[in-house]
Protein backbone atom coordinates (compact mmCIF):
# COMPACT_ATOMS: atom_id res chain seq x y z
CA UNK A 1 0.00 0.00 0.00
CA UNK A 2 3.06 2.30 0.61
CA UNK A 3 4.66 1.78 -2.17
CA UNK A 4 1.30 2.45 -4.00
CA UNK A 5 1.20 5.53 -2.71
CA UNK A 6 4.51 6.43 -3.40
CA UNK A 7 4.12 5.97 -6.89
CA UNK A 8 0.85 8.00 -6.94
CA UNK A 9 3.10 10.65 -5.09
CA UNK A 10 4.17 14.02 -7.41
CA UNK A 11 7.42 15.46 -7.23
CA UNK A 12 5.99 18.04 -5.53
CA UNK A 13 5.12 16.23 -2.71
CA UNK A 14 1.52 15.59 -3.01
CA UNK A 15 -0.93 13.18 -3.82
CA UNK A 16 -3.96 13.57 -5.73
CA UNK A 17 -6.19 13.50 -2.34
CA UNK A 18 -3.26 15.94 -0.78
CA UNK A 19 -3.83 18.16 -3.67
CA UNK A 20 -7.45 18.50 -3.20
CA UNK A 21 -6.90 18.71 0.68
CA UNK A 22 -4.56 21.61 0.12
CA UNK A 23 -5.76 22.67 -3.03
CA UNK A 24 -6.92 26.62 -0.93
CA UNK A 25 -3.96 26.63 0.83
CA UNK A 26 -1.24 26.87 -2.04
CA UNK A 27 -0.23 30.04 -4.03
CA UNK A 28 -1.48 29.30 -7.66
CA UNK A 29 2.07 28.88 -8.92
CA UNK A 30 2.37 26.19 -6.65
CA UNK A 31 -0.76 24.64 -7.40
CA UNK A 32 -0.18 24.52 -11.35
CA UNK A 33 3.32 22.80 -10.11
CA UNK A 34 1.78 20.46 -7.74
CA UNK A 35 -1.10 19.99 -10.62
CA UNK A 36 1.38 19.03 -13.22
CA UNK A 37 3.51 16.56 -11.10
CA UNK A 38 0.50 13.93 -10.79
CA UNK A 39 0.42 11.25 -12.85
CA UNK A 40 -1.72 11.96 -16.44
CA UNK A 41 -4.75 9.92 -15.34
CA UNK A 42 -4.84 11.27 -11.75
CA UNK A 43 -4.54 14.40 -13.27
CA UNK A 44 -7.39 14.46 -15.42
CA UNK A 45 -9.82 13.22 -13.61
CA UNK A 46 -8.18 16.07 -10.99
CA UNK A 47 -8.87 18.69 -13.83
CA UNK A 48 -12.74 17.79 -14.92
CA UNK A 49 -13.48 17.72 -11.21
CA UNK A 50 -12.43 21.85 -10.37
CA UNK A 51 -14.25 24.49 -10.86
CA UNK A 52 -14.30 26.08 -14.11
CA UNK A 53 -12.39 29.06 -11.90
CA UNK A 54 -9.96 26.74 -10.95
CA UNK A 55 -9.47 24.88 -14.65
CA UNK A 56 -9.18 28.42 -16.04
CA UNK A 57 -6.37 29.40 -13.10
CA UNK A 58 -4.38 25.75 -13.85
CA UNK A 59 -4.34 26.62 -18.12
CA UNK A 60 -3.17 30.10 -17.67
CA UNK A 61 -0.26 29.08 -15.40
CA UNK A 62 1.03 26.27 -18.26
CA UNK A 63 3.16 27.08 -20.56
CA UNK A 64 1.59 27.50 -24.26
CA UNK A 65 2.50 24.27 -25.43
CA UNK A 66 0.79 22.83 -22.84
CA UNK A 67 -2.52 23.80 -22.55
CA UNK A 68 -4.04 22.28 -25.96
CA UNK A 69 -4.39 18.77 -24.27
CA UNK A 70 -6.35 20.33 -21.54
CA UNK A 71 -7.98 22.38 -22.78
CA UNK A 72 -9.44 19.76 -25.69
CA UNK A 73 -9.99 17.79 -22.33
CA UNK A 74 -13.14 19.16 -21.60
CA UNK A 75 -16.69 18.74 -23.17
CA UNK A 76 -17.68 21.32 -24.28
CA UNK A 77 -19.84 23.33 -22.26
CA UNK A 78 -17.34 22.83 -19.96
CA UNK A 79 -14.99 24.65 -22.12
CA UNK A 80 -17.47 27.31 -22.33
CA UNK A 81 -17.16 27.54 -18.84
CA UNK A 82 -13.72 27.91 -18.82
CA UNK A 83 -13.97 30.86 -21.59
CA UNK A 84 -16.54 32.75 -19.82
CA UNK A 85 -14.45 32.95 -16.82
CA UNK A 86 -11.67 34.25 -18.48
CA UNK A 87 -10.59 38.40 -19.98
CA UNK A 88 -11.79 39.35 -22.84
CA UNK A 89 -8.63 39.97 -24.10
CA UNK A 90 -8.05 35.97 -23.28
CA UNK A 91 -10.62 34.43 -24.79
CA UNK A 92 -9.81 34.34 -28.33
CA UNK A 93 -6.67 32.57 -27.26
CA UNK A 94 -8.26 29.80 -24.96
CA UNK A 95 -10.57 29.24 -28.45
CA UNK A 96 -7.86 29.16 -30.84
CA UNK A 97 -6.57 26.13 -29.00
CA UNK A 98 -9.55 23.96 -29.52
CA UNK A 99 -10.57 21.79 -32.23
CA UNK A 100 -12.68 22.96 -35.01
CA UNK A 101 -15.71 21.67 -34.12
CA UNK A 102 -15.39 22.16 -30.31
CA UNK A 103 -14.91 25.92 -31.18
CA UNK A 104 -18.17 26.02 -33.07
CA UNK A 105 -19.89 24.43 -30.49
CA UNK A 106 -18.37 26.68 -27.28
CA UNK A 107 -18.82 29.59 -29.65
CA UNK A 108 -22.51 28.19 -30.16
CA UNK A 109 -23.26 27.91 -26.04
CA UNK A 110 -21.62 31.22 -25.02
CA UNK A 111 -24.21 32.93 -27.44
CA UNK A 112 -26.57 31.98 -24.55
CA UNK A 113 -26.72 33.57 -21.43
CA UNK A 114 -24.89 31.37 -18.15
CA UNK A 115 -27.86 31.04 -16.28
CA UNK A 116 -29.80 29.31 -19.03
CA UNK A 117 -30.29 25.89 -20.33
CA UNK A 118 -29.01 26.97 -23.84
CA UNK A 119 -25.43 27.97 -21.76
CA UNK A 120 -25.29 24.98 -19.43
CA UNK A 121 -26.28 22.32 -21.70
CA UNK A 122 -23.68 19.82 -23.90
CA UNK A 123 -24.29 19.72 -27.38
CA UNK A 124 -22.93 16.08 -27.33
CA UNK A 125 -25.57 12.99 -26.59
CA UNK A 126 -26.62 9.80 -27.54
CA UNK A 127 -28.63 9.53 -30.28
CA UNK A 128 -30.02 6.98 -32.87
CA UNK A 129 -33.03 6.40 -35.36
CA UNK A 130 -36.05 4.74 -34.31
CA UNK A 131 -36.18 2.56 -37.01
CA UNK A 132 -33.25 0.20 -36.09
CA UNK A 133 -33.25 -2.50 -34.33
CA UNK A 134 -31.78 -2.59 -30.49
CA UNK A 135 -28.56 -4.78 -32.02
CA UNK A 136 -27.79 -1.90 -34.53
CA UNK A 137 -28.62 1.19 -31.94
CA UNK A 138 -26.28 -0.79 -29.49
CA UNK A 139 -22.98 -0.58 -31.93
CA UNK A 140 -24.01 2.71 -33.15
CA UNK A 141 -23.94 3.73 -29.34
CA UNK A 142 -20.45 2.71 -28.94
CA UNK A 143 -18.64 4.01 -31.52
CA UNK A 144 -20.40 7.60 -30.22
CA UNK A 145 -18.82 6.84 -27.07
CA UNK A 146 -15.78 5.95 -28.39
CA UNK A 147 -15.19 9.30 -30.18
CA UNK A 148 -16.80 11.94 -28.44
CA UNK A 149 -19.37 11.13 -25.80
CA UNK A 150 -18.58 12.30 -22.44
CA UNK A 151 -22.00 10.93 -20.74
CA UNK A 152 -24.64 8.53 -21.28
CA UNK A 153 -27.35 8.63 -19.46
CA UNK A 154 -30.33 8.06 -21.41
CA UNK A 155 -30.44 7.61 -25.69
CA UNK A 156 -32.28 10.18 -27.44
CA UNK A 157 -34.27 9.41 -30.69
CA UNK A 158 -34.21 12.21 -33.78
CA UNK A 159 -35.90 11.77 -36.79
CA UNK A 160 -34.68 12.78 -40.00
CA UNK A 161 -34.89 16.81 -38.86
CA UNK A 162 -33.07 16.17 -35.58
CA UNK A 163 -36.73 16.57 -33.90
CA UNK A 164 -37.17 14.53 -30.87
CA UNK A 165 -39.39 11.74 -30.80
CA UNK A 166 -38.35 9.84 -28.21
CA UNK A 167 -36.15 8.49 -25.64
CA UNK A 168 -34.88 5.03 -23.98
CA UNK A 169 -32.88 4.96 -20.99
CA UNK A 170 -29.28 2.38 -21.52
CA UNK A 171 -30.99 -0.34 -18.99
CA UNK A 172 -33.83 -0.74 -21.29
CA UNK A 173 -32.20 -0.60 -24.45
CA UNK A 174 -29.54 -3.83 -23.07
CA UNK A 175 -32.61 -5.38 -21.62
CA UNK A 176 -35.02 -5.51 -25.02
CA UNK A 177 -34.92 -8.52 -27.66
CA UNK A 178 -32.39 -7.13 -30.08
CA UNK A 179 -34.97 -7.98 -33.45
CA UNK A 180 -36.99 -5.34 -31.66
CA UNK A 181 -36.82 -1.61 -33.03
CA UNK A 182 -36.00 1.51 -30.82
CA UNK A 183 -39.31 2.79 -31.42
CA UNK A 184 -40.72 -0.01 -30.05
CA UNK A 185 -39.06 0.02 -27.05
CA UNK A 186 -38.41 4.54 -26.59
CA UNK A 187 -40.46 6.48 -24.46
CA UNK A 188 -42.68 9.20 -26.11
CA UNK A 189 -44.08 11.17 -22.59
CA UNK A 190 -40.83 13.70 -22.33
CA UNK A 191 -39.81 16.19 -20.33
CA UNK A 192 -37.80 18.99 -21.99
CA UNK A 193 -36.16 22.22 -21.66
CA UNK A 194 -35.98 25.51 -23.93
CA UNK A 195 -32.86 26.74 -24.44
CA UNK A 196 -34.07 29.77 -22.80
CA UNK A 197 -35.50 28.16 -19.89
CA UNK A 198 -33.78 29.92 -16.35
CA UNK A 199 -31.57 27.71 -14.39
CA UNK A 200 -33.75 27.99 -11.50
CA UNK A 201 -36.83 26.30 -13.67
CA UNK A 202 -34.54 23.99 -15.06
CA UNK A 203 -33.21 22.98 -11.16
CA UNK A 204 -37.10 22.69 -10.26
CA UNK A 205 -37.40 20.18 -13.15
CA UNK A 206 -34.68 17.81 -12.13
CA UNK A 207 -36.49 17.61 -8.86
CA UNK A 208 -40.06 17.34 -10.19
CA UNK A 209 -38.77 14.10 -12.71
CA UNK A 210 -35.86 12.96 -10.72
CA UNK A 211 -34.09 13.15 -13.69
CA UNK A 212 -29.83 12.29 -14.57
CA UNK A 213 -30.05 14.44 -17.70
CA UNK A 214 -32.98 16.85 -19.68
CA UNK A 215 -32.66 17.25 -23.27
CA UNK A 216 -32.79 20.49 -24.72
CA UNK A 217 -35.16 21.62 -28.21
CA UNK A 218 -35.96 24.87 -29.65
CA UNK A 219 -39.48 25.88 -30.48
CA UNK A 220 -39.41 23.17 -33.42
CA UNK A 221 -38.68 20.51 -31.30
CA UNK A 222 -35.15 20.17 -32.81
CA UNK A 223 -32.76 18.86 -30.05
CA UNK A 224 -30.03 21.03 -29.31
CA UNK A 225 -28.17 19.07 -26.26
CA UNK A 226 -28.67 17.73 -22.91
CA UNK A 227 -28.07 19.37 -19.43
CA UNK A 228 -26.77 16.36 -17.39
CA UNK A 229 -27.82 16.69 -13.17
CA UNK A 230 -24.06 17.23 -12.17
CA UNK A 231 -24.05 20.66 -14.28
CA UNK A 232 -27.25 21.45 -12.55
CA UNK A 233 -25.90 20.46 -9.19
CA UNK A 234 -23.50 22.87 -9.35
CA UNK A 235 -25.72 25.84 -10.50
CA UNK A 236 -28.25 25.26 -8.06
CA UNK A 237 -25.56 25.77 -4.92
CA UNK A 238 -24.23 28.83 -6.83
CA UNK A 239 -28.11 29.92 -6.58
CA UNK A 240 -28.21 29.07 -3.57
CA UNK A 241 -24.82 30.73 -2.14
CA UNK A 242 -26.02 34.04 -3.94
CA UNK A 243 -29.21 34.35 -2.29
CA UNK A 244 -27.75 33.24 0.86
CA UNK A 245 -25.41 36.64 0.67
CA UNK A 246 -28.21 38.58 -0.38
CA UNK A 247 -30.27 37.46 2.83
CA UNK A 248 -27.15 38.60 4.41
CA UNK A 249 -27.13 42.20 3.67
CA UNK A 250 -24.60 42.13 0.73
CA UNK A 251 -24.98 42.12 -3.23
CA UNK A 252 -24.15 38.63 -4.42
CA UNK A 253 -20.40 37.71 -4.54
CA UNK A 254 -19.32 36.76 -8.05
CA UNK A 255 -15.79 34.64 -6.77
CA UNK A 256 -15.04 32.43 -3.92
CA UNK A 257 -14.71 34.96 -0.90
CA UNK A 258 -11.07 34.92 -0.77
CA UNK A 259 -10.73 35.75 -4.14
CA UNK A 260 -12.61 39.23 -4.10
CA UNK A 261 -10.42 42.00 -3.91
CA UNK A 262 -10.61 44.60 -1.55
CA UNK A 263 -12.59 47.38 -3.30
CA UNK A 264 -14.99 44.84 -4.87
CA UNK A 265 -16.07 43.22 -1.63
CA UNK A 266 -16.35 47.03 -0.16
CA UNK A 267 -18.37 48.16 -2.82
CA UNK A 268 -20.39 45.13 -2.33
CA UNK A 269 -20.76 45.36 1.43
CA UNK A 270 -21.01 48.39 2.18
CA UNK A 271 -24.03 49.92 -0.51
CA UNK A 272 -26.76 47.69 1.34
CA UNK A 273 -24.99 48.98 4.92
CA UNK A 274 -25.37 52.91 3.83
CA UNK A 275 -29.14 52.09 2.38
CA UNK A 276 -29.77 50.48 6.20
CA UNK A 277 -27.89 52.82 8.28
CA UNK A 278 -30.27 56.01 6.55
CA UNK A 279 -32.89 53.78 7.74
CA UNK A 280 -32.36 53.62 11.35
CA UNK A 281 -31.70 57.69 11.20
CA UNK A 282 -35.48 57.24 10.68
CA UNK A 283 -35.46 55.22 13.90
CA UNK A 284 -33.49 58.44 15.65
CA UNK A 285 -36.34 60.51 14.20
CA UNK A 286 -38.83 58.16 15.83
CA UNK A 287 -37.31 58.64 19.01
CA UNK A 288 -36.98 62.40 19.12
CA UNK A 289 -40.74 62.36 18.02
CA UNK A 290 -40.90 60.66 21.41
CA UNK A 291 -38.19 62.77 23.58
CA UNK A 292 -41.24 63.92 26.28
CA UNK A 293 -42.46 60.80 26.75
CA UNK A 294 -38.96 59.51 27.80
CA UNK A 295 -37.91 62.87 29.47
CA UNK A 296 -41.18 62.04 32.05
CA UNK A 297 -40.66 58.30 32.22
CA UNK A 298 -37.19 57.32 31.96
CA UNK A 299 -38.02 53.70 32.71
CA UNK A 300 -39.81 53.49 29.22
CA UNK A 301 -35.91 53.55 27.67
CA UNK A 302 -34.80 50.62 29.32
CA UNK A 303 -37.90 48.50 27.21
CA UNK A 304 -36.59 49.56 23.61
CA UNK A 305 -34.16 47.18 22.75
CA UNK A 306 -36.31 44.29 24.01
CA UNK A 307 -39.29 45.88 21.95
CA UNK A 308 -37.89 46.36 18.64
CA UNK A 309 -35.59 43.17 18.50
CA UNK A 310 -38.53 40.61 18.97
CA UNK A 311 -39.74 42.40 15.99
CA UNK A 312 -36.69 42.71 13.77
CA UNK A 313 -36.36 39.10 14.57
CA UNK A 314 -39.38 38.24 14.09
CA UNK A 315 -39.73 39.55 10.48
CA UNK A 316 -35.94 38.46 8.96
CA UNK A 317 -37.55 34.53 10.64
CA UNK A 318 -40.57 35.17 8.72
CA UNK A 319 -39.24 36.75 5.35
CA UNK A 320 -36.10 34.01 5.46
CA UNK A 321 -39.06 31.48 5.44
CA UNK A 322 -40.89 32.56 2.56
CA UNK A 323 -38.01 33.60 0.76
CA UNK A 324 -36.72 29.82 0.59
CA UNK A 325 -40.08 28.63 0.03
CA UNK A 326 -40.49 31.08 -2.86
CA UNK A 327 -37.07 29.58 -3.78
CA UNK A 328 -38.25 25.56 -3.50
CA UNK A 329 -41.63 26.72 -5.57
CA UNK A 330 -43.57 25.56 -2.49
CA UNK A 331 -45.35 29.49 -2.39
CA UNK A 332 -46.19 32.02 -5.70
CA UNK A 333 -47.50 34.84 -6.04
CA UNK A 334 -50.49 33.93 -5.82
CA UNK A 335 -50.41 32.25 -2.55
CA UNK A 336 -50.09 35.65 -0.77
CA UNK A 337 -53.22 36.32 0.72
CA UNK A 338 -52.68 32.37 2.32
CA UNK A 339 -49.23 33.42 3.87
CA UNK A 340 -50.59 36.95 5.22
CA UNK A 341 -53.30 34.56 6.79
CA UNK A 342 -50.93 32.59 8.53
CA UNK A 343 -48.42 35.12 9.46
CA UNK A 344 -50.93 37.17 11.67
CA UNK A 345 -51.90 34.11 13.54
CA UNK A 346 -48.39 33.23 13.57
CA UNK A 347 -47.46 36.72 14.56
CA UNK A 348 -49.91 37.30 17.36
CA UNK A 349 -49.25 33.87 19.23
CA UNK A 350 -45.42 34.22 18.63
CA UNK A 351 -46.60 37.97 20.42
CA UNK A 352 -48.63 36.72 22.65
CA UNK A 353 -45.45 33.87 23.79
CA UNK A 354 -42.99 36.87 24.14
CA UNK A 355 -45.57 39.37 25.58
CA UNK A 356 -45.97 37.62 28.27
CA UNK A 357 -42.50 36.68 29.19
CA UNK A 358 -41.78 40.56 28.76
CA UNK A 359 -44.36 40.89 31.41
CA UNK A 360 -42.76 38.02 33.83
CA UNK A 361 -39.83 40.62 33.41
CA UNK A 362 -41.33 43.49 34.82
CA UNK A 363 -43.29 41.69 37.69
CA UNK A 364 -39.88 40.10 38.69
CA UNK A 365 -37.66 42.84 38.72
CA UNK A 366 -40.64 44.65 40.62
CA UNK A 367 -40.68 42.10 43.41
CA UNK A 368 -36.60 41.57 43.47
CA UNK A 369 -35.61 45.37 43.44
CA UNK A 370 -38.91 47.49 43.28
CA UNK A 371 -37.91 49.66 40.96
CA UNK A 372 -42.05 50.26 39.17
CA UNK A 373 -43.75 51.08 42.34
CA UNK A 374 -47.69 51.66 42.03
CA UNK A 375 -47.03 51.58 37.94
CA UNK A 376 -45.52 48.34 37.55
CA UNK A 377 -48.88 46.70 36.23
CA UNK A 378 -49.60 49.09 34.03
CA UNK A 379 -46.10 49.19 32.92
CA UNK A 380 -46.00 45.47 32.67
CA UNK A 381 -49.62 45.57 30.22
CA UNK A 382 -47.73 48.17 28.04
CA UNK A 383 -44.55 46.17 27.29
CA UNK A 384 -46.46 42.82 27.07
CA UNK A 385 -48.81 44.75 24.27
CA UNK A 386 -46.11 46.50 22.01
CA UNK A 387 -44.20 43.34 22.42
CA UNK A 388 -47.16 41.31 20.41
CA UNK A 389 -47.88 44.50 17.90
CA UNK A 390 -44.50 44.43 17.21
CA UNK A 391 -43.93 41.13 16.31
CA UNK A 392 -46.79 40.57 14.47
CA UNK A 393 -45.93 44.05 12.34
CA UNK A 394 -42.24 42.45 11.90
CA UNK A 395 -43.90 38.79 10.63
CA UNK A 396 -46.46 40.45 8.90
CA UNK A 397 -44.13 42.77 6.82
CA UNK A 398 -41.22 39.89 6.59
CA UNK A 399 -43.74 37.69 5.17
CA UNK A 400 -45.37 39.98 2.31
CA UNK A 401 -42.15 42.18 1.68
CA UNK A 402 -40.72 39.13 -0.79
CA UNK A 403 -44.37 39.27 -2.51
CA UNK A 404 -44.23 42.48 -2.86
CA UNK A 405 -39.76 42.63 -4.72
CA UNK A 406 -40.83 39.29 -6.74
CA UNK A 407 -44.09 41.30 -8.08
CA UNK A 408 -42.26 44.39 -9.08
CA UNK A 409 -39.67 42.14 -10.83
CA UNK A 410 -36.64 42.63 -8.25
CA UNK A 411 -35.53 39.30 -6.36
CA UNK A 412 -37.29 38.44 -3.33
CA UNK A 413 -33.56 37.63 -1.96
CA UNK A 414 -33.08 41.24 -1.31
CA UNK A 415 -36.08 41.40 1.30
CA UNK A 416 -31.96 40.65 3.71
CA UNK A 417 -33.14 40.15 7.43
CA UNK A 418 -31.20 43.56 7.76
CA UNK A 419 -33.71 45.27 5.70
CA UNK A 420 -36.31 44.02 7.69
CA UNK A 421 -35.15 44.27 11.13
CA UNK A 422 -34.40 48.08 9.85
CA UNK A 423 -37.97 48.47 9.06
CA UNK A 424 -39.23 46.77 11.66
CA UNK A 425 -36.97 49.13 13.60
CA UNK A 426 -39.14 52.03 13.03
CA UNK A 427 -41.94 51.03 13.39
CA UNK A 428 -41.17 49.19 16.79
CA UNK A 429 -40.66 52.69 18.27
CA UNK A 430 -43.95 54.50 16.88
CA UNK A 431 -45.65 51.39 18.04
CA UNK A 432 -43.68 51.09 21.40
CA UNK A 433 -44.43 54.57 22.01
CA UNK A 434 -48.18 54.63 20.93
CA UNK A 435 -48.93 51.68 22.82
CA UNK A 436 -47.46 53.38 26.28
CA UNK A 437 -49.12 56.71 25.75
CA UNK A 438 -52.34 55.02 25.84
CA UNK A 439 -51.60 53.17 28.74
CA UNK A 440 -49.53 55.37 31.03
CA UNK A 441 -50.88 58.80 30.74
CA UNK A 442 -52.29 60.60 33.79
CA UNK A 443 -49.79 58.39 35.46
CA UNK A 444 -45.98 57.66 34.41
CA UNK A 445 -47.15 59.98 31.68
Amino acid sequence: MTSLRRESESEFGLAADDLRETWRLLAPEDRVEAFLDLPRPEAEDFFLERSALDQHELVSGMAPEQRRSWMRLLPPDDAADLVQVAEEDERETLLAILDDQTRREVMALMAYAEDEAGGLMNPRYARVRADVNVDEAISYLRRQAREHLENVYYVYVNDADQRLVGVVSLRELFAAASERTVREVMATDLVTARPDMDQEHLGKLFAEHDLQAIPVVDAEGRMQGIVTVDDIVDVLQDEATEDIQKIGGTQALEAPYLKVGFRSMLSKRVVWLMVLFVGELLTATAMGRFENEIAKAVVLSVFIPLIISSGGNSGSQASTLVIRAMALGEVTLADWWRVMHREVFQGLAIGSILGLIGMARVFLWEAVFHPYGAHTTNLAITVAVSVTGVVMFGTLSGSMLPFILKRTGLDPASASAPFVATLVDVTGIVIYFTVASLMLRGTLL
